[in-house]
């Protein structure tokens, strides 16, 4: 069938509107009507190249809409019914088999290296030109998707679709870091390094934990003021102070749990250094491949844990029905963090994410 889509042709380069063809739903396959797409940073990695994905590329992937077609062993859904699309895992290897598909071993090669599906094969062509997809599984920068059954989630019809394609990634990324990945305990602290929507997410679920200190680290003054509208206690321009210094201060001695979610290296160290002894850091930011970080072995001796968290340690099908459920109650306002765009302003709403102009900017095809 025929599409629209926004294709990345170069390093760097504009989200350039092309017609395509997409292949039919195999089997397995459910193809979506896109109502909305979040842009994540990951979608401006990629684009910048700092991940390798192949070019020419369709990318993605906090995409929301309604299934037009399944394939023929498809069961978990239905055409017309309303869904969110998440990530892939095989299903197969030691980490899925224990209940892990964050860490799934092909995740990286499914979800973002390949540009294919699985099995190699294109999704969508020009004329004769293979146009690489299946960014996590749905690039949905277009105003159909196809999926895999397995990432896509079913959500209720009485809510708001086009604000649930960030619920696919960086919204339970951040949630799920605070409450899957580190189990925060009421009464604890916490400092999130970066007050982006994952960082917003994580300070939100970190509310839901019962959190008690909830400390916001930034250099954008608005992002700051509004991370306190979220449930921060405190706020720290880290570009005019030393956070590691005033969490110190703010704790009596240092976080019971930190979160970085900018992937600067020198970031992380500062989160690492913000801990109290026996204190968990869990590392959410993407760093390009290959950056490295120096830590004090005597800091990291005393008890403290760095963790890496992929997608907020989240089973899409548990989770983010649980979010969904916190924000009907009132307890998780995401939709607070959305600015929508237009499909044809798709270049304007990344520009405007990477300036830290919006939290959360979502794309309506």
């Amino acid at each position: 069938m025929k599409i629209k889509a926004a294709v990345v042709r170069e390093k760097s380069g504009p989200f350039v509107f092309e017609n395509l063809d997409l292949d039919e739903p195999r089997d397995d396959e459910v193809l979506v009507r896109v109502v909305g797409a979040g842009v994540c940073h990951t979608d401006l990695v990629a684009r910048e190249q700092y991940l390798p994905v192949p070019l020419p590329v369709v990318l993605g992937h906090e995409g929301a809409g309604v299934v037009e077609k399944v394939g023929s062993r498809v069961t978990k859904v239905t055409p017309g019914d309303h869904v969110a699309m998440s990530y892939l895992a095989c299903g197969v290897c030691n980490s899925c088999k224990k209940g892990r598909p964050t860490h799934c071993a092909t995740w990286f090669v499914s979800n973002i290296a390949a540009g294919a599906r699985p099995d190699g094969s294109a999704t969508m062509r020009k004329g004769k030109e293979a146009i690489h997809g299946s960014f996590f599984g749905q690039s949905s920068f277009a105003n159909f998707a196809l999926a895999s059954e397995q990432n896509v989630v079913k959500v209720p019809k009485d809510l708001p679709l086009e604000i649930m394609g960030p619920l696919g990634c960086g919204i339970q990324t951040g949630a799920g870091g605070v409450i899957n990945s580190l189990a925060a305990r009421p009464g604890s602290s916490i400092a999130i390094f970066g007050a982006g929507s994952v960082g917003m997410s994580a300070i939100m679920a970190a509310v839901v934990c019962g959190c008690t200190t909830i400390i916001a680290v930034d250099i954008n003054n608005q992002r700051l003021k509004t991370a306190k509208k979220f449930g921060a206690t405190h706020t720290i321009n880290s570009g005019k102070t030393n956070p590691v210094e005033q969490i110190i201060a703010i704790t009596g001695g240092g976080a019971d749990y930190t979160l970085e979610c900018s992937g600067i290296p020198a970031v992380l160290r500062q989160a690492v250094d913000s801990l109290a002894w026996g204190g968990v850091c869990g590392l959410i930011g993407a760093a390009p491949a290959g950056s490295e970080v120096s830590l004090d072995m005597l800091t990291v001796l005393n008890g403290r844990t760095v963790k890496g968290i992929v997608e907020g340690d989240s089973i899409p099908d548990v989770f983010i029905p649980q979010l969904i459920e916190l924000y009907r109650q009132g307890r998780f306002p995401f939709d607070r963090m959305i600015t929508f765009y237009s499909f044809d302003e798709i270049n304007k709403a990344a520009e405007d994410s990477e300036k830290g102009k919006v939290i959360k900017a979502v794309v309506r095809p």
